[in-house]
């Protein structure tokens, strides 16, 4: 995968965030700096309480920074206000959380096209999008049915499908095969490296499983709130890279079975 060294699409700096009053401070980040290239596929890993989710929602304008900066694509998101936050959200950001957060009165097809919707495109340009993600993804002939209706896996890669559609510059998950079995899990994995590879996605993903780890291209640890260490997997082969996190994770504390 090419990327673009000299113009990272994302700057974290300095990062700080607090927790709690002058009573009982807790420290979640402490003085976090790293960048991700465009076209980067990323996997934060550490043990519980290491400030890895913290993290990803500094990123994701979901938490704010309580010291430092963050710059998606040039843009500090750390001084945008409450509406320009939204939208830049809206526009340049892709979600996927461990509990799909998918809505239940709407179908997976509409599920998809909600940010295409709110976006205000035409309905022939949102169910084409629509049909060919769902393809792509594997959901195509389960569209018209309701989140209930489907298995764990493909609530997941509905989920997916929803955050990519409209194209974000920066495609973030909290955990995603946290609540698939494993061969959900392999599968949604297979999809989203295949998805990397092909679009040239920019993808961020805290995980506590090296399995699902070995799949990105980068692994950052964190420690205590500070970025304790990072591997690359470089021409390696993933099982080789799986070796290799598990060893870095038994220094961090990190669980080490998948």
């Amino acid at each position: 995968m090419m990327t673009d060294t000299d113009n990272p699409l994302l700057q974290v700096v300095q990062v700080e965030k607090y927790y709690g009053d002058r009573e009982a401070v807790t420290k979640a980040l402490d003085q976090v700096s790293f960048g991700v290239d465009r076209g980067e596929f990323i996997g934060i890993m550490g043990a519980s309480g290491s400030g890895k989710t913290t993290l990803l929602n500094c990123i994701s304008t979901i938490d704010t920074v309580s010291a430092g900066h963050i710059l998606l694509g040039g843009t500090d998101i750390t001084t945008l206000n409450g509406e320009e936050t939204a939208a830049f959200r809206h526009d340049h950001l892709g979600f996927v959380f461990q509990d799909f957060e998918l809505l239940d009165t709407l179908t997976l097809e509409e599920n998809i096209a909600l940010p295409l919707t709110i976006s205000g495109l035409s309905p022939q340009v949102i169910e084409k999008r629509v049909h060919d993600i769902a393809d792509r993804l594997q959901i195509g002939g389960a569209q018209k049915k309701f989140p209930f209706q489907v298995s764990g896996g493909q609530k997941q890669r509905c989920a997916f499908a929803r955050a990519v559609v409209c194209g974000p510059d920066l495609i973030m998950a909290d955990e995603p095969t946290g609540s698939l079995d494993s061969g959900s899990a392999r599968i949604l994995l297979e999809i989203i490296q295949r998805f990397h590879e092909e679009r040239g996605a920019t993808i961020l993903m805290v995980t506590h499983d090296a399995y699902s780890a070995s799949y990105a291209d980068r692994i950052l640890f964190l420690k205590d709130g500070r970025l304790f260490h990072e591997i690359r997997k470089g021409g390696r082969t993933r099982d080789y890279f799986y070796r290799d996190i598990l060893e870095v994770l038994s220094l961090t504390g990190g669980e080490t079975l998948c």
